[in-house]
């Protein structure tokens, strides 16, 4: 039996050993591959401080359109939502109690008028008199007070008279300027209440302003308070991401920084013939202010973080990537402001980003080369 066991074991044992040898002639697999990765060559740039936030659009006058007089609203006379020109009637008020009120006021100054004519007729009459000594001084002083009374009353008259007739216009609510009107608050019939009742809105949409505000550490990054002589450019990025045709201007800075939030307001103005943008709509606002300086473009899927800070990776001449500790400032379209950290020449990895790590092998093909594009709309060149 062990002989014939040993017989058996045998050619599974030679079997296996030829398995071995095959196995052993094979080629290694290589751990390090390289990786193809596209970079961007970097190319310094002069180019103001930019800073960007959100910003509310306003208009720059809106106001609510109250009734001045008190009665029935008899007709809209607008569209909702439309345009109107300054003057434009909005709304009729019943007009008939003011127009009553106004031929009450001008009957009781024309009495008046003839108490007055009446009052001069015995005033002169006493004059005369008191020449020629027929009457007393006493009698002359009445008749001339009397005159004076009758005038006073007149103005008094005339004055209830022109109201009268300012009341019998505010039936008719115009539009102060032009603009774009709002709903209307009331229907035809309603009774509405003297200054207390809002009837419509109205806003003026050309020009439109933007309300917006920077932080104190922000105002840092361009040595202080902003003013509308220190912003070289200011440019409103719309909600769909594209950037306003025509550029602003900084119509108020306030002078002070918030208490309660740390900020400083500002407002921008821009021209909006066109009705493109609405009060009330959030977009952004950047600004290029401060002293020109030396600064860095790259795009933004190039730059990565960690705890101790942003980084890029570059491509060295012996194809191997290392990492760099970069201070990036904010962004101009897809590109990132790098303010430290770069070289003119560094080749910086813009793909593939998640492959790499310090001395990977790399197959780098080349980007085209960071514009200065950029930067000359940041500051404000055609």
């Amino acid at each position: 039996m062990p002989l014939r066991n040993s017989l058996l074991i045998l050619p599974f044992a030679l079997l296996l050993a030829a398995c071995g040898v095959k196995e052993s002639t094979q080629p290694a697999v290589t751990m390090e591959q390289a990786i193809t990765v596209t970079y961007a060559i970097a190319e310094s740039v002069v180019m103001s401080v930019n800073l960007e936030t959100i910003a509310q659009t306003e208009g720059a006058k809106e106001i609510d359109i109250r009734s001045r007089v008190g009665g029935v609203l008899l007709k809209r006379l607008y569209a909702e939502g439309a345009a109107v020109e300054a003057g434009q009637a909005l709304f009729l008020i019943d007009p008939e109690p003011f127009r009553h009120a106004l031929a009450e006021a001008n009957a009781l100054m024309r009495e008046q008028q003839v108490r007055v004519l009446r009052a001069q007729t015995e005033e002169n009459r006493q004059r005369l008199l008191l020449a020629e000594n027929f009457v007393s001084q006493r009698a002359y002083d009445i008749a001339r007070a009397d005159l004076a009374a009758a005038e006073a009353g007149l103005q008094a008259a005339k004055s209830r008279a022109r109201q009268a007739e300012l009341n019998l216009s505010y039936t008719t609510v115009k539009a102060p300027f032009s603009g774009v009107t709002g709903r209307s608050q009331f229907s035809e019939g309603a009774l509405v209440s003297a200054n207390d009742s809002v009837l419509t809105t109205l806003s003026q949409l050309s020009p439109i302003w933007v309300q917006f505000s920077f932080s104190d550490n922000e105002l840092a990054q361009i040595g202080g308070r902003l003013t509308g002589s220190n912003v070289h450019s200011v440019k409103m990025i719309l909600p769909d991401g594209s950037e306003y045709r025509q550029q602003g201007e900084i119509n108020f800075a306030a002078s002070q920084i918030d208490p309660q939030l740390g900020t400083q307001q500002l407002r921008a103005t821009f021209e909006n013939s066109n009705h493109h943008v609405l009060p009330g709509q959030f977009v952004r606002v950047r600004i290029a202010a401060g002293e020109p300086r030396h600064v860095f473009l790259v795009p933004q899927t190039a730059v990565m973080s960690s705890e101790s800070g942003r980084y890029v990776y570059l491509v060295g001449d012996n194809n191997t990537v290392t990492q760099r500790p970069v201070v990036v400032g904010d962004w101009i379209g897809t590109d990132w402001i790098v303010l430290d950290g770069l070289q003119a020449g560094d080749k910086v990895a813009v793909d593939n980003l998640i492959k790499l790590m310090p001395g990977k092998a790399v197959n780098p093909q080349p980007l085209q080369t960071v514009s200065t594009s950029h930067a000359d709309q940041a500051a404000g060149k055609p």
